[in-house]
């Protein structure tokens, strides 16, 4: 890796950390207890689906232990990101809105931390 692409990959991770996803739990409720909204300027460059045309916002819906026999991990996108208000704002970390509480990345599992970080690197094109 380069110092251009090492300068990147430290502006889009810090610390090893995804900058633009928002983490919401909904203590359980469902199977896709855990919902990440990726959000940034990746509009189009990484879309799941190759045919999508317009728009594209991207997330994940997983229960605790995605990769276990019995988790759940289901990618989406849609032409309205899903998780802010009326008024274009998300909750604060701590804040609930239809999605649940919005938590910070470190509070996920270790398995849907690499989920999202194995989705974040493909979405921005990272190495």
């Amino acid at each position: 890796m380069n110092k251009k692409q090492m300068d990147r990959m430290n502006r889009l991770m810090p610390n090893g950390k995804p900058k633009y996803i928002r983490v919401y739990d909904n203590d359980g409720r469902t199977a896709d207890r855990y919902t990440v909204v990726f959000t940034g300027n990746y509009n189009n460059k990484g879309s799941f689906n190759p045919n999508w045309q317009g728009n594209s916002y991207l997330y994940i819906g997983m229960s605790a232990y995605p990769y276990h026999p019995q988790g759940f991990c289901c990618h989406a996108e849609t032409e309205e990101i899903i998780d802010v208000n009326k008024s274009g704002w998300a909750p604060a970390i701590g804040r609930e809105n239809h999605l649940g509480k919005r938590i910070t990345f470190d509070s996920l599992s270790d398995d849907c931390k690499r989920v999202v970080i194995e989705d974040y690197k493909e979405i921005w094109s990272l190495s």
